[in-house]
């Protein structure tokens, strides 16, 4: 099976002349804080790295691609940099990086497809090698991310809860069904918790169109059920357990074992490919079938849009095993209900994983 590694780069425009801070006129407790002496003079670099990690959550969440969100974090620090001299102070300095991250995601985002999901296409497919097709471009897919790089390590537990919630794939996915400007509004206002007088400003618009905005995105996420899908709970025993029977199935490549595992109504997508599968049956004919390849893979843990994942390292016939997918395996009701495999081994990288294990 052929695996599609290419990546397009877009070029942000360059920064326009209103990237100077809005006004800030008080804080809410969850949005940007009220800015001590030291962030009224202007940033050092050392400063604006440490925006770094919640930047790349922000653009990951606006662009749905992992490697887009640090090609936009770097443009925007870069930015930041070159424009220091017109950081008067008005603002806090992460409100200032924020309304240039802004920017430079929907200068990203202007003009370009909507990345999906293999869902969103069409209908499920036959588990036959004829309907897998030729790779798509990388461009057309919402990508996994870790969670190294998206999500700032400590803080509230409640907080840290929603954060991961909000860079779930489903969650991520179904943001890019929102023009990208109410998308902006609804990552400020409902996952960073900003006041909506506080997005105006970044926005260069009225509290009013805010309001608007983000009822009208509030409205597609529901019309799309994404809602529908309950926030996953903490790791338990049980959870544990379930994955631990999943990788000891999977490496076996025993698929008996691994499909008694899965929901009757269990789903798998394996970008860069638009063929989906559903049902446990079709899924345990197509990895007997066409993905018998994978036997004698090797999977290794790894954490991926707030949850627990696997990296799979296929066997080589040159010996040992190289990269092959950045597997999300998704859990509800006891059961295994969704498994995204991402076919792509350019995100390795990414997640900081060896090129290759014996």
């Amino acid at each position: 099976m052929s695996v599609s590694t290419s990546r397009a780069r877009a070029t942000p425009a360059p920064a326009g002349p209103q990237e100077h801070g809005p006004q800030e006129h008080g804080r809410s407790e969850h949005g940007p804080s009220e800015h001590p002496p030291s962030e009224r003079h202007p940033p050092s670099e050392q400063h604006l790295e440490t925006h770094r990690v919640e930047l790349t959550g922000y653009c990951y969440r606006m662009l749905g691609s992992a490697f887009d969100a640090e090609d936009a974090v770097q443009e925007t620090l870069l930015r930041a940099w070159r424009g220091l001299a017109a950081f008067d102070g008005r603002s806090s300095v992460r409100t200032w990086v924020y309304r240039i991250a802004t920017n430079v995601c929907l200068d990203l985002l202007r003009g370009r497809s909507r990345r999906a999901v293999p869902t969103d296409l069409a209908g499920p497919s036959a588990p036959v090698l004829a309907a897998l097709g030729e790779p798509r471009p990388a461009g057309e897919w919402v990508e996994p991310a870790p969670d190294a790089r998206v999500l700032p390590a400590g803080g509230d537990p409640a907080e840290v809860a929603v954060a991961r919630e909000s860079v779930r794939l489903a969650f991520v996915a179904t943001l890019q069904h929102l023009p990208p400007r109410q998308r902006a509004v609804l990552i400020l206002r409902d996952v960073l918790r900003w006041r909506a007088d506080e997005v105006a400003g970044l926005l260069d618009t009225t509290v009013a169109a805010v309001n608007s905005a983000l009822q009208r995105a509030r409205a597609t996420l529901a019309a799309r059920g994404v809602d529908a899908d309950p926030p996953a709970a903490a790791l338990d025993a049980a959870h544990r357990e379930l994955l631990d029977r999943y990788v000891r199935a999977f490496e076996r490549y025993d698929i008996d074992a691994l499909v008694a595992l899965l929901r009757a109504d269990a789903v798998q997508t394996m970008p860069p490919y638009r063929l989906w599968l559903r049902g446990a049956g079709d899924i345990g004919r197509w990895m007997t079938g066409p993905g018998a390849g994978c036997a004698g893979s090797r999977l290794v843990p790894v954490a991926v849009n707030g949850s627990p994942g696997f990296a799979q390292y296929r066997r080589d016939p040159a010996g040992g095993h190289r990269p092959f997918s950045i597997q999300l395996v998704g859990c509800s009701g006891g059961r295994v209900a969704r498994l995204n495999y991402f076919l792509d081994p350019a995100l390795f990288p990414l997640f900081g994983l060896p090129d290759r294990l014996p």
